[in-house]
């Protein structure tokens, strides 16, 4: 009887949970995810502004948790988007997937300013930080490196720096202003590291 009941909270806590990280990724989409607070992801989910720390520390913890999301997001779309391409082109594929999905969030800038000092403190840091292996470990199989070699692990964070980049002066504009094209930079992308 106690297991049961204890399941059924635990399934309670998940869904309210998922509820509110849905309410912050309106709150986010509409107002811009540096700008989300607890006050108005609370009224948007049709909580007390309180009781949004039963499932959350504070914004820095709700933004991670919606970066986290995010990162499962690119991983599956790049290892979706690969799945149709062999050899080259692979890479191309996988980082114009996850260019789609970085230009239309700012919750992963977000998140990432929210991470501490102490990298991988917090229960929402470990998360993040086995999400972004994971997502690392999709641009190390679509681009061909060797994830056990120094080089080829330095390789995959200068392919995932530089699609961060990307995303950041494409949703800026700067790119288009600069005379670049999104397709031209992952031509040279797939060139030197796929």
């Amino acid at each position: 009887m106690t297991l049961k009941r204890n399941e059924r909270r635990a399934r309670e806590h998940q869904a309210t949970r998922a509820a509110i990280l849905e309410a912050a990724r309106r709150v986010a989409a509409r107002d811009g995810a540096r700008d989300l607070s607890l006050r108005g992801v609370a009224a948007e989910a049709g909580f007390a502004p309180a009781a949004l720390y039963s499932y959350f520390t504070g914004k820095d913890d709700l933004l991670l948790a919606l970066a986290t999301e995010d990162l499962s997001g690119v991983a599956r779309a790049m290892r979706g988007a690969a799945a149709g391409h062999e050899g080259k082109g692979k890479l191309a594929a996988a980082a114009s997937a996850a260019l789609e999905l970085l230009r239309h969030t700012e919750t992963m800038a977000a998140g990432s300013a929210a991470l501490s000092a102490n990298a991988g403190t917090s229960e929402g840091e470990r998360l993040f930080n086995g999400r972004l292996i994971a997502a690392l470990k999709v641009l190390s199989d679509v681009s061909g490196q060797t994830p056990g070699s120094r080089e080829g692990q330095c390789d995959v964070l200068l392919v995932a720096a530089t699609l961060s980049g990307l995303a950041l002066l494409d949703r800026a504009g700067r790119l288009e202003a600069l005379g670049f094209g999104i397709d031209e930079i992952l031509a040279r992308l797939e060139t030197h590291f796929g």
